[in-house]
């Protein structure tokens, strides 16, 4: 199963009229809010999935955006209407790292078919719709587990023994700048590879080959560990994303940096090199 689709392939696959839930998940980091855009305007049926307060568990010692309790993202889910057997879609407005979430949390809860829009609302020429539905509740159940995950502990023995990628911007991997969390560098042995460079600069994923030659670069092998961390598990998951089209399954640091900082007694890396 592919881990993105076209809007070309979404707008046949919504022609068709099978059964298919559409979640948007628009967010930023820092805001503004999603919603009031999602009511501006959003893909006739798809439902405004909130990451903050569904998609997250709240803010404190274990991060800014920790694992939401399975019971709770279950019920969301189901208000959403999502069914275990009927596909999924997510999207965003880009760059992708909200509908990756919401991906990865699903996929993590045991959904077996879910998909993320390459390239979010910008790539979409279909129609719009002010009109919010109401879907029927779903009969989706999560089953935490079906992805791997790390916390801090393990993140720290993979930086040491396999491959640990740091999806936030270079800057702030290398400490020059931390504009969210009290301390800015990486975790030690960790390796920086920016989300960015996932996507091409008309916002899609780049080409599998492309993504699969990337993380090669940077010791990425079939079989090995790898994980990936960021913030606080978003764009993380956006990284797992494109590691997953690429070929390659990673745990993900759900705590992230933001966990990571919560303990002063954690060891920091800055500049350039893993540390």
């Amino acid at each position: 199963m592919t881990a993105i689709i076209s809007a070309a392939d979404l707008i046949s696959e919504l022609d068709t009229r099978q059964p298919l839930t559409l979640l948007d998940v628009r967010w930023q980091l820092g805001g503004p809010p999603g919603r009031p855009v999602y009511e501006q305007g959003h893909i006739p049926g798809a439902v405004y999935v909130d990451l903050d307060t569904e998609l997250a568990g709240p803010s404190g010692p274990a991060g800014r955006h920790p694992l939401p309790d399975p019971a709770e993202f279950g019920a969301a889910m189901r208000r959403a209407g999502v069914d275990q057997g009927t596909p999924v879609v997510t999207l965003d407005g880009g760059p992708g790292w909200g509908a990756a979430r919401a991906w990865w949390l699903l996929r993590w809860a045991g959904h077996g078919n879910v998909r993320v829009l390459d390239g979010g609302m910008a790539s979409w020429s279909g129609e719009l719709t002010t009109e919010e539905p109401h879907p029927e509740p779903g009969d989706f159940h999560p089953r935490p587990g079906s992805l791997p995950t790390l916390d801090a502990e393990a993140a720290a023995e993979l930086a040491r023994s396999g491959v640990l990628l740091d999806a936030r911007a270079g800057e702030r991997y290398r400490g020059e700048v931390e504009p969210i969390d009290p301390v800015g560098g990486h975790i030690p042995g960790a390796l920086s590879a920016p989300t960015a460079g996932n996507t091409g600069e008309d916002g899609l994923l780049r080409p599998a080959a492309e993504l699969r030659a990337r993380f090669a670069e940077l010791g990425v092998t079939e079989g090995a560990p790898a994980g990936v961390y960021c913030g606080s598990g978003v764009s993380g998951a956006h990284q797992a994303l494109a590691l997953a089209v690429a070929g390659y399954e990673a745990a993900l640091y759900p705590g992230s940096w933001s966990e990571w900082t919560a303990d002063p007694g954690r060891p920091v890396a800055t500049g350039p090199h893993p540390g």
